[in-house]
């Protein structure tokens, strides 16, 4: 069984140590996975290089005038096998945790099973952690195996359709379960009225629920994160910074 993963800077599968820099988990010492393909394409997103393929329509807030913002699938995707994937994790040594990102990686949930047997085969006390954008739901196999889903369902502004981005039976499936916690990018304080509205809708406790201010470097985070603290506390959820744009900005592997 093999997984499709994303590139590194220097072409080589993105699997790498670093501090989880988003959610509940943020500063811990976490081994980092990150899966290529998404079934969404964020207007800013940032690891757009595992999914805004050359040839595809979908825009980006990087496009310039004849120069789209698009990637090689070639150039950027590695197909690898589940042991393969579990000794690049090896190399790196014992870490609390391993972190499965992307992109989105439960579209690749069955190889996501067969990764977590191999991980925890070796160090049956590994935290897993999956971040994922809440459209797939987990199912009973990958559910009871993972410890911690941080799920960041996209609001408007990202420029998915609501149809698709926000699946009610989707979010319910993940509300259900307690070792999952939800993060959600905002811009403005609407943004979290909306998050209120979905909280209510699909009984998600503000106690499970981020927000984390959308940008790529830390003058943009400062700022928003400045303007959305009081509509946050109001509605008693919690705030998460991106500790790895202020420790190393926008970079891949770190």
């Amino acid at each position: 069984m093999h997984l499709r993963l994303a590139h590194n800077d220097k072409g080589k599968p993105e699997v790498f140590r670093s501090f989880q820099g988003e959610g509940r988990a943020i500063g811990r010492v976490r081994t980092f996975i990150r899966l290529s393909g998404c079934n969404l394409h964020c207007v800013w997103c940032d690891t757009a290089y595992t999914w805004n393929w050359v040839g595809s329509d979908f825009r980006h807030e990087r496009d310039e005038p004849g120069r789209p913002y698009k990637f090689s699938p070639a150039a950027e995707m590695s197909k690898v096998s589940v042991e393969d994937a579990a000794e690049l994790v090896r190399a790196l040594g014992e870490s609390e945790g391993v972190v499965l990102t992307g992109g989105e990686p439960l579209m690749q949930s069955e190889a996501l099973v067969a990764l977590i047997d191999v991980l925890k085969r070796d160090q049956p006390r590994l935290k897993l952690e999956v971040e994922t954008n809440g459209t797939i739901s987990p199912g009973a196999e990958l559910a009871q195996r993972v410890d911690l889903f941080m799920v960041s369902p996209k609001l408007a502004h990202s420029g998915n359709a609501a149809a698709l981005a926000l699946q009610p039976d989707k979010l319910a499936a993940f509300a259900a379960l307690p070792s999952a916690y939800f993060k959600f990018v905002a811009r403005t304080a609407e943004d979290i009225a909306v998050v209120a509205t979905l909280a209510q809708t699909h009984n998600i406790p503000a106690s499970r629920i981020y927000i984390m201010p959308e940008g790529v470097t830390s003058e943009t985070l400062m700022a928003r994160g400045q303007a959305l603290l009081a509509p946050i506390l109001a509605h008693g959820f919690n705030f998460t910074d991106r500790l790895h744009i202020h420790l190393f900005g926008a970079q891949r592997g770190v």
